[in-house]
Order: structure tokens, then C-alpha cells, then sequence
């Protein structure tokens, strides 16, 4: 189960968005691949490990068989000498003056080694002290071993005697007679570290006597340390035959462990190398192929130079072999799993992975032969986890800079807006965001891999999207402010100059003119991808790029469309609810918005983009034939037979026509202003021809909705409901191909 949900928060972590279902098929291929490794790892080692125990249960049939024999010749022994007993005359009284001078000997050496330890101790330190001067060679270190050792037998032989006597006082007096023993093979034990740490510069010195006096040492004490071994599990599995045996029983001899404490020289030596490497590493991960020369450097001194000069059976070059490569293995996911190394160093050390194994090749050790992985077969994890820093710093980067705007945004804070050469308002963030997104990618190419820079890639693209959908979500939410009945138009200034400023920005980032060599941000920044992916991802970043751009439009497009809508919301409030009403007929209320509205141009022609201000007047002039074509539900709306409407219409298109006439896009803006003809004609038409009117209104103008017909009618003097159900009527037997939406579609 834990399995499961591990997989499950993996799975999570890579699908985090719906733009991420495209990486599936990569994902599976990925955990196909990886599955494929791990079942041949298993296979190997399940092969392995079959070998090593079938090997181990034919040791244990062969030890079993020698140890049956053993106790077989031991029973035959013991029963000769039982039967020898009753061949000899007086054999009690033989064997009890055989005792008595077998002890006496032993009592006389004794007594003669204890009474020559100390000057034999002397000069054992002697030696010792002629190798401090020369610790590269120590030349009594044979010497030394040999006195130590029979000290160290005469000191294990009296205690184990002393202890047998039960006597404590005797005890303490003999301890204390041999407490300097312990400080002089303190001292030994110290120059056998010293040449065990400096093993490797002897061998690359060619100082061979010393290599081999030192392994003439170690092995000496493995073999004395197997035999005590040997004899401590002898006596623990056969007690009863043991105490009958004095050899067996006789020995006071401890295990040393020098063999154990050599190998751990090695280890330490190399474990010391290494501290040194991560240092460097920190400083300069693409020096790692450098700064690990010494590596391979040692292991080939141990090929070539150490293998003859110890026992074979140690077979030192595969010992040195698999302590090197398991503190190489344990220090490259030590350095992989700290969460403070940087996507260099990650990077470095994957990229490192296959040049160590060229290089144990060159000395002769296949990847299958060194078994444990060097980077437990994590690289993909690793490349992975490397893409998800660099997706991370992108992540962070957007939303601090989006907060940022956010805040200034909200706060309407002065000096807020930058203007770039041209003069025109932008944001601060804008040139900030794609530069660092340009720094990201070239982290990223900086791997040298596609798909690292296809997932940053793609991060980025998810990146940018987000961006638009907040920053028109934060449009909407300030200006909503501003759409209350009663809502103070203070602060409205600022927002609609941030308007313009985001509305630029978005068209900064796909301006491109080629002619002049200007292109936008977002043309630069695909140019700076392209070459970092895969031919088949250009087509996938391709589409994106485009999505993009369309959004960069849209979002522009909805800044302007808020400009203008506010604007009607808060200057023109006075002046639209009078359209239709008897003060329309006195008043010049058209004049008074054309009027407002070109102070607006005037205002902010020069710092918003040019491209955007056609936009902006063809905007407006929509926005007002809306609201202008809805003011028959304007409350006092009416139109009386008497009343100069007709004209009044004609004067205040002709009032737009004249300030729009000087915009390129006018004649677009005139054709959908004749909708207007329209409204006239269901106005001033006799109450016969409405129906006609309706019928051609509604064959040009498909989605004119019924509800504003219905207003339109009900605002005649002479209204009825015989007329609306005639004109209701004809709307169900008409039949109108759908097209492409009109400006009635907005007006309800």
C-alpha cells in the first residue's frame, strides 16, 4: 500500500497540470525503461546471489564433513591414550613426575621472561624511536612486530595464568607491571597507520621493502588472528572435549584485528580524498573530471605497482576496487540528495557518470563487475529533479514579479509605470520576466540534453498562461469596483493608465518588425528555445507560441475593451440614461460623450501603442452604438408621432460620423452604425408596415433579439399589443440563416 501511494504522489507531482497529459506517452517509455534496468538488476543479482549461496551451502557441507573427521580422529586420540594408560607400569606415578617438571619449566621461563620484559620493552621503544625519524621507511618495523608480539604473548599467558590462581592482589601487581605495553603498541599501532594511510604514495614511490614488510605484518597477524578464531569456536562448540585436550584449552591470545584495521586505513584515506573533492566540486563542478583524477590515479597505482607485492589471496586490487567504488557511490548520492546543491553540480555529476565508467573500463572493471551502481541507476531521477529546479526558479520568479504588479496594481501606487523609448506606459516587471526567462533557458541548454530543456520549455509556456488568465482576472476585479451605482471615481485615472500600460505590454511581446529588425519578446524567446529541442517538440512549441500570441491579443484587446467600458460607466453616467427621454430632444448629449472621448485620445495617444488605438476608437465607437441602441429601455424612453426623433437621430449620427470620420477604420465604424436606420424605421413605420420593417431587420441583422423589438415597440405613443403580436407572429415564421455575430448579439 505504501508502494502504491508513493506512486500515486509521484504520479501527482509530474501531472500537476492539464498540459502535462501530454508528457504521458514520454512517462510510460520513461518507467518502461526504468523497469527494464531494475528487472536486469534483479536478475543479476538473483543470479549472484544464487551462486554465493550454493557456494556457501557446499562450504558448509565441505566444513561439516572436515569437522566430523576432526572429532573422529580427536575420539580415536583420546581413546589411544585412555588404552596407553593401562600399558605402562606405574603410568600415574610417571605421569605425575611428567607434570611436576613440566611445570617447573614453565614456572623458570616464566619467571625468565618477566624478569627481561622491561629491558626488551626498552628496546622495542628503541626501535620505535629510530622510525620516527624515518616513518617513510621504518626499517626495525619487522623488529618491532616481532618483540611486540612476544611481549604481548607473555603478558596474554601471565594474566591468563593469574586469573586462573584467583588471587586479585597478584593480579593488580602483574597488571601494573605490564601497564607501559600498552603505550608502546599504541605507539606501533600508530606506524602501522601511518604506512597503511600512505600506502598508496609508497607504492607510487616505488618504496617496495616497505609495502611488503608492511603485508609481511598484516598477513602474519590474520593468520595468528584465524587461529585463535578457529580455536575460540572449537572450544565454544565442543566444551566437553575441549577441557580434556590442554592445547585447546591453553591459549589466552586475543584477536587483534590488523587485517580489519588496514582495510579501514583504506577506507579512511580515500574517505579524506574525497572530503577534499566536494570542496573543490562546490567551487567548480565543471572541473569534476579533474578533480577526480585521483581516483583512478590510486587504483591504477594499486594495478599496477601493489598486486605483486601482497598476498595474493587478497587479491588487493579488487579489495581496493570495492572500497574506492562504494565511497564513490555513497558520496555521489550524498551530494545528489542535498537539497542545497545547485542544478550545475547535479548536472555535472550526471554527466560524469559515464566518463567513471570509461574509465574503470581502462582498468579493466566492467560495469557489471563493480555491481552497485555508482548512482543507484537514479540519472533519470536526477535529470528529472534537475528540470524541476530549473521549473521551479521559474515558478518563483513569475509569481514574485506577478505580486509585485499585483500590489502596485491594487494599491494604485504613483510612479509606477515605466514609458519605453517611444513613450509609451508599460509595467516595470515586463523586460524583467523575459530575461529571466532567456537566463532559465540557457540554464537549461546548458545540459546539453532535449528533453531538460523541453520541460523547462514547457513550464515556461504553462508560465506564461497563467500570467494572462491573472492578469485579466485582475482586470476584471478592479475595474468591477468601478461598475457600482454609486461607486467613486476616484483612483480611476491610475487604473485606466495601468490598463494602457498592461495593454502595451502584451503587444511589446509580439511586435515584430522584421524590416527594421524589431521583433517582439516572444519571437526572441522562441528563437532561443529552437535550438534546445527536439525537431518533434518544435511543432508542439510551435502551436504553443501561437496560443500564446493569441493571448497576448485577447488580453490586450480585453484592456481597451475595460478602458472604454469604464469609461461609459463613470463619465458618460449622467448622460445616457437621458438618450430617448425629453431631455434628449434639448440637450446635446451625443456631443458632450464625442467630446469627452476626444480629450481621452488626446490624453493617451502618445503613450499608448499605435497599433492599439485604431482599436481603441473602434472599440469606443461600438461600445457607444451599444449603449446607445439599449437606451430605449432608458426610464422616460418615449417617441411620439410629434417629436422630431427622426431628425434628432440624424443629428447625433452625423455627430459620430463626423469625429469617426477621421480614423481609417470609419468605414467599418459606419457600416455598423446603419443598424440605426433600423430603429428608426420601427419607430416612425405606420403600425401595418412594423411587421415588413421587422422581417428585413431580422433577415439582416439574424440575432436581433426579441426583447429589444418588444422596448423598441412599447416606446411608440401608439403602441399596442396587436402589434407586438404580429410582429411576434412573423418572428416565428421567418427563417434566417445563422452567420457570423452582429452588434444586436450585445444588445439586449
Amino acid at each position: 500500500m505504501a508502494d502504491t501511494d508513493g506512486v500515486t504522489v509521484q504520479l501527482a507531482e509530474l501531472l500537476r497540470h492539464p498540459e502535462d497529459l501530454d508528457k504521458i506517452p514520454f512517462l510510460k517509455s520513461e518507467f518502461i525503461r526504468k523497469k527494464a534496468v531494475v528487472d536486469g538488476q534483479l536478475k543479476v543479482g538473483l543470479q549472484e546471489q544464487l551462486e554465493i549461496t550454493q557456494s556457501g551451502m557446499n562450504s558448509i557441507g565441505d566444513g561439516q564433513r572436515t569437522v566430523n573427521q576432526i572429532k573422529e580422529e580427536l575420539m580415536k586420540i583420546d581413546k589411544l591414550c585412555a588404552e596407553s594408560q593401562n600399558m605402562i607400569r606405574d603410568f600415574p606415578n610417571v605421569n605425575l613426575v611428567s607434570q611436576v617438571h613440566r611445570n617447573f619449566s614453565q614456572v623458570e621461563t616464566m619467571k625468565a621472561n618477566i624478569e627481561s620484559f622491561d629491558s626488551r620493552l626498552d628496546e622495542v621503544a628503541k626501535l620505535l624511536t629510530e622510525d620516527d625519524g624515518d616513518l617513510e621507511n621504518q626499517p626495525n618495523i619487522l623488529n618491532v612486530h616481532y618483540g611486540l608480539t612476544q611481549l604481548r604473548d607473555i603478558r596474554d599467558d601471565a594474566m591468563d595464568q593469574i586469573k586462573r590462581a584467583s588471587d586479585a592482589s597478584l593480579e593488580n601487581t602483574l597488571q601494573n607491571h605490564f601497564d607501559r605495553l600498552d603505550d608502546v603498541v599504541t605507539w606501533f599501532d600508530e606506524h602501522i597507520g601511518t604506512a597503511c594511510m600512505n600506502l598508496i604514495h609508497l607504492v607510487q614511490t616505488e618504496n617496495h621493502s616497505m609495502v611488503v614488510r608492511l603485508a609481511v605484518i598484516i598477513e602474519e597477524e590474520e593468520k595468528s588472528d584465524k587461529k585463535v578464531k578457529a580455536l575460540q569456536d572449537a572450544q565454544r562448540e565442543y566444551k566437553d572435549l575441549a577441557a580434556r585436550f590442554k592445547s585447546m584449552n591453553s591459549s589466552s591470545r586475543q584477536i587483534r584485528g590488523y587485517k580489519e584495521k588496514f582495510l579501514k586505513a583504506i577506507e579512511m584515506h580515500a574517505q579524506g580524498q574525497f572530503d577534499v573533492a566536494e570542496q573543490k566540486l562546490l567551487e567548480d563542478p565543471d572541473k569534476l573530471n579533474k578533480i577526480m583524477a585521483w581516483y583512478f590515479n590510486e587504483l591504477f597505482a594499486v594495478k599496477a605497482g601493489m598486486t605483486e607485492l601482497m598476498p595474493k589471496k587478497w587479491k588487493i586490487f579488487r579489495t581496493y576496487t570495492d572500497i574506492y567504488h562504494s565511497l564513490m557511490h555513497n558520496w555521489l548520492i550524498r551530494c545528489i540528495d542535498d537539497p542545497e546543491l545547485s542544478p550545475p553540480h547535479m548536472l555535472a555529476i550526471v554527466d560524469w557518470v559515464e566518463k567513471y565508467y570509461q574509465k574503470m573500463a581502462k582498468l579493466g572493471w566492467s560495469q557489471a563487475d563493480l555491481q552497485l551502481p555508482v548512482l543507484d541507476s537514479r540519472e533519470p531521477e536526477v535529470i528529472r529533479e534537475y528540470r524541476q529546479l530549473i521549473v521551479k526558479s521559474v515558478d518563483e520568479w513569475m509569481d514574485r514579479m506577478f505580486q509585485t504588479d499585483q500590489k502596485a496594481f491594487r494599491e494604485r501606487q504613483p510612479d509606477t509605470l515605466d514609458t519605453n523609448e517611444h513613450g509609451y506606459f508599460r509595467t516595470k516587471t515586463l523586460g524583467d520576466m523575459w530575461r529571466m526567462l532567456r537566463e532559465q533557458l540557457l540554464v537549461a541548454g546548458n545540459s546539453g540534453r532535449n528533453d531538460v530543456a523541453e520541460g523547462v520549455v514547457e513550464a515556461m509556456f504553462i508560465a506564461l498562461k497563467q500570467r494572462q488568465s491573472l492578469w485579466q482576472r485582475m482586470v476584471d476585479d478592479e475595474s468591477a469596483k468601478y461598475r457600482t451605482p454609486y461607486a467613486d471615481s476616484e483612483g480611476l485615472q491610475v487604473l485606466q493608465d495601468w490598463l494602457v500600460a498592461v495593454a502595451n505590454d502584451q503587444i511589446a511581446c509580439i511586435d515584430d518588425h522584421e524590416e527594421s529588425g524589431q521583433i517582439g519578446y516572444l519571437t526572441r524567446f522562441q528563437r532561443d528555445f529552437e535550438n534546445l529541442v527536439s525537431p518533434e517538440y518544435i511543432i508542439h512549441a510551435n502551436a504553443e507560441c501561437e496560443a500564446l500570441r493569441d493571448g497576448f491579443v485577447d488580453l490586450s484587446t480585453h484592456c481597451i475593451t475595460t478602458f472604454v467600458s469604464l469609461i461609459f460607466t463613470i463619465d458618460f453616467r449622467p448622460v445616457i440614461p437621458e438618450f430617448f427621454t425629453p431631455k434628449w430632444y434639448t440637450e446635446y448629449g451625443m456631443k458632450r460623450i464625442i467630446t469627452t472621448f476626444e480629450d481621452y485620445i488626446g490624453d493617451y495617444k502618445d503613450v499608448l501603442h499605435h497599433s492599439l488605438q485604431d482599436i481603441l476608437t473602434e472599440e469606443f465607437a461600438g461600445e457607444l452604438l451599444v449603449r446607445y441602441l439599449s437606451s430605449v429601455h432608458n426610464k422616460g424612453a418615449k417617441f411620439r408621432r410629434g417629436d422630431p426623433f427622426t431628425e434628432k437621430f440624424k443629428d447625433d449620427v452625423l455627430t459620430v460620423f463626423d469625429f469617426f470620420g477621421k480614423f481609417p477604420d470609419f468605414a467599418n465604424i459606419k457600416r455598423k452604425w446603419r443598424v440605426v436606420d433600423y430603429l428608426v424605421r420601427l419607430l416612425e413605420a405606420d403600425k401595418q408596415a412594423v411587421v415588413t420593417v421587422y422581417e428585413a431587420f431580422k433577415r439582416e441583422y439574424w440575432d436581433v433579439q426579441m426583447g429589444w423589438v418588444e422596448s423598441v415597440l412599447r416606446a411608440r405613443d401608439d403602441w399596442d399589443r396587436a402589434m407586438l403580436s404580429s410582429v411576434k407572429a412573423k418572428a416565428g415564421e421567418v427563417y434566417v440563416e445563422r452567420g457570423p455575430e452582429t452588434v444586436m448579439s450585445k444588445v439586449k
